[in-house]
């Protein structure tokens, strides 16, 4: 694998320029170091031949004052150097870091459908942490180690020009090795990149399903897995590192017999009195100091094995683009909801984002058909009208494609064909953002956060204040059952609403939903799996949310759809029937009358 120079160059463009400032100190910086460290030996020379020919106290103390002022100036220089090309990588790393998270939250479900949370975690935690160097310090690093380099080359030639010229020859041999062998790395550490996301995908499904497999008795099956997923990671970090020790054994060598072929012509030349003592040591230290830039250089080659890796796999999922449709996939989310953008008419031009209207939204389904990624169609030709303010109840059997239908309304993803409408706006004309504000959906498995009560109600918003959240939990009626909570507002929740039960994640789901005041109210399956006691708050409070608002109650039982205005039944993803639902309870040949007549609450399941 090979990663074009423009790929490097695009990257540290993109992430550095608007640090600028701050890379222009830090290179400034690092080649006033540079310059110094070549100065020294100069210095060191002189105070040595100084010695050597009888020189004064005073003219050598002059050289150690020198000598120790370039040394300790230089030293600065590298510290805070140091400092600030570690802050500039981290903030390009950050910036990287955010735009890979607001990517993948851009494209549709089937890209996460299709990646483990342990693979995207490694890409967002492995692949760019190992660029944080490659910002910081690795093109910098590479130009002014090639810089010292060249000014020790100069330096030696204009001493003497066979120590130059060996000099030379032994410099471009080094690095051409390293170059050589840099290349064969880079191969090594895409593939154990790859083990370790595969590996942490693993583990990331596993424990997640940590209470199954315990109930299931299958902890020998996925220690066994565990085993496999280790004997395969390991071998290929094996090689990878080996790649590592091939640079290192290179530069060792090529440096070994550059060192010595450059000491025996000094100590030549001193026996033949060409050069003074103190040229000879002069000699000695540039040579010792060529070990520095050159195997700094072979780290580099080796953060840049990592770098090229992991700027390979960050870069296709970037490549990955969203089957989403519309102006807001293509852009950054540059209008705020409800902003200057204007309100849809019904004949807006799909090329402009536009805002969906404040109040209950109307919803429309025009042969709409779905399906998910090789796979049969799950909806075929819904064409539904409900309008704005109005209830509607969807039932259907276990794979009919109601919660398909949930999706599709909050643009989880696309239809295959057709189009779906919110208050006379077209979907795919509408940003992400102000649709989804605007689209409020509770299923039955509540996500809860790591923190307090309050941040689980805002969504960790700070500016909302407490009148707020408690006049809103008045309004939904579980005001008394939050001022119960140990702290109130400031109660700490664990992670997956941990310690608390499934009615009261739900409670808090609505009011949640009650506080972002959507225009559109999707509940599915909202209150099953419920005590009776928590049953009837959960019911209050869904009467309370869907007052003024549009709302679809996907349900299995008939007990649950009893405050719908109309009834929609969908059967193997068509429409099997619609209406009115007291005009549809009153016709004996209606498919809802039959249901009804049963008297089975679950006979759609």
């Amino acid at each position: 694998m090979k990663i074009p120079a423009a790929a490097y160059t695009k990257l540290l463009y993109k992430y550095l320029k608007p640090q600028w400032r701050l890379v222009l100190i830090f290179a400034t910086l690092m080649t006033v170091g540079t310059v110094l460290e070549i100065v020294n030996p100069q210095l060191l020379r002189k105070f040595i031949d100084g010695i050597s020919e009888g020189g004064t106290l005073a003219s050598l103390s002059r050289f150690a004052y020198w000598y120790i002022t370039v040394a300790l100036t230089r030293y600065i220089c590298i510290t805070i150097g140091k400092y600030l090309g570690e802050r500039v990588g981290w903030t390009a790393t950050d910036a990287l870091r955010d735009e890979f998270v607001r990517h993948c939250l851009k494209l549709d479900m089937s890209f996460h459908k299709a990646r483990t949370p342990g693979e995207l975690i490694e890409r967002l935690d492995g692949d760019i942490n190992l660029l944080t160097n490659f910002f910081s310090q690795f093109v910098v690093g590479i130009v002014f180690n090639t810089l010292l380099l060249v000014g020790i080359v100069l330096a030696l030639f204009m001493e003497d020009w066979r120590i130059g010229l060996g000099m030379m020859f032994f410099t471009i041999l080094a690095v051409v090795v390293l170059i050589a062998l840099n290349q064969k790395g880079i191969k090594n550490w895409a593939a154990a990149r790859q083990a370790n996301a595969s590996f942490y995908g693993f583990l990331g499904e596993r424990l997640s399903g940590t209470e199954d497999i315990r109930s299931c008795g299958a902890n020998d099956f996925v220690l066994k897995r565990f085993y496999e997923a280790l004997r395969g990671w390991l071998p290929k970090f094996i090689k990878a590192d080996m790649s590592h020790f091939y640079l290192w054994i290179g530069s060792l060598l090529v440096f070994g017999i550059g060192m010595a072929l450059v000491l025996a012509t000094g100590a030549l030349l001193y026996r033949a009195g060409t050069v003074s003592l103190g040229t000879v040591f002069l000699i000695f230290s540039y040579t010792t100091l060529l070990e520095r830039p050159i195997s700094q250089i072979r780290r580099q080659m080796q953060d840049l094995q990592r770098a090229a890796a992991a700027i390979d796999r960050v870069g296709k999922i970037f490549a990955i683009k969203s089957n989403l449709r519309g102006p807001g996939m293509g852009m950054s989310d540059r209008h705020e909801p409800g902003s200057q953008a204007e309100l849809c008419s019904g004949n807006q031009d799909l090329s402009e984002t536009s805002a969906l209207p404040e109040g209950a939204l109307a919803v429309e389904f025009d042969a709409v058909s779905f399906a998910y990624e090789d796979g049969e169609a799950v909806l075929r030709d819904i064409s539904v009208k409900l309008p704005a303010g109005t209830v509607i109840g969807l039932l259907g059997r276990t794979g009919s494609g109601k919660t398909t239908l949930a999706r599709l309304l909050l643009r989880l993803y696309d239809p295959t064909s057709g189009q779906i409408s919110l208050g006379d706006c077209p979907t795919t004309a509408v940003e992400l953002r102000s649709l989804r504000r605007r689209v409020g959906l509770v299923t039955q498995d509540v996500q809860l956060f790591a923190g307090t009560l309050r941040d689980n109600l805002t969504f960790f918003d700070a500016s909302a204040s407490d009148a707020t959240l408690w006049q809103a939990l008045t309004e939904i009626g579980i005001a008394d059952w939050c001022r119960a909570m140990s702290d109130g507002l400031d109660t700490v929740i664990g992670a997956n609403g941990y310690g608390m039960s499934a009615g009261e994640a739900q409670l808090l789901a609505l009011a949640r939903l009650f506080l972002a005041d959507p225009g559109l109210i999707i509940l599915d399956e909202a209150s099953s799996r419920l005590d009776p006691a928590t049953e009837k708050l959960v019911d209050r409070a869904i009467e309370r949310l869907l007052q003024n608002r549009t709302g679809i109650i996907i349900a299995h039982r008939l007990a649950t759809v009893q405050r719908a205005d109309e009834i929609l039944i969908l059967d193997n993803g068509k429409v099997l029937e619609h209406g009115l639902r007291k005009n549809l309870a009153a016709n004996p040949n209606s498919n809802f009358a039959r249901l009804l007549h049963t008297g089975l609450e679950d006979v759609l399941a």
